[in-house]
């Protein structure tokens, strides 16, 4: 009995796992329709909770270094560049923050938002600022699964 259970545990986690990564749309694939993403980038849902850490997080998003954002008011120095971001989840769809968050430029065109999920089109700083040129393996700043992450928590925000 308990090697049966095991064995389907383990069949169910694979099976979770192949699917996992099987939905993932690439930066290059990502269609957008009037700047928004219709669809989930990665077929999961997001987590509100990571995607508060991603835009708070220096070494992730750091959203609020151009954001302000009254419900993370446990961070400081927020900025005063961008719009502020209460009441987003009002503002703007679900689809529209995702193409927001992925590539405002797309909705955008003159946004000095960073666009979070692409890796062509514009000049990438070096490897490690070493003065050599960046190699293919420079991805987006942003996975799939954060985007989709930080849209979750963006969503939450209602005025």
């Amino acid at each position: 009995m308990k090697r049966k259970i095991l064995a389907l545990a383990i069949v169910g986690l694979a099976a979770g796992a192949s699917t996992v990564g099987a939905a993932e749309i690439a930066p290059g694939d990502v269609v957008y329709e009037d700047g928004a993403i219709a669809v989930s980038l990665t077929g999961q849902p997001g987590d509100p909770a990571r995607g508060r850490e991603v835009l708070g997080s220096r070494s992730l998003g750091n959203c609020v270094a151009c954001h302000a954002v009254s419900e993370m008011s446990d961070i400081p120095f927020h900025g005063e560049i961008g719009p502020m971001l209460d009441g987003a989840g009002d503002r703007w769809t679900e689809a529209e923050l995702r193409g927001i968050v992925a590539n405002a430029k797309e909705m955008f065109p003159g946004s000095m938002m960073p666009s979070f999920y692409r890796v062509d089109g514009y000049t990438r700083p070096g490897n490690a600022f070493t003065g050599k040129a960046a190699d293919d393996t420079f991805g987006p700043l942003l996975t799939a699964q954060q985007i989709e992450d930080v849209v979750a928590y963006l969503v939450t925000l209602k005025e």
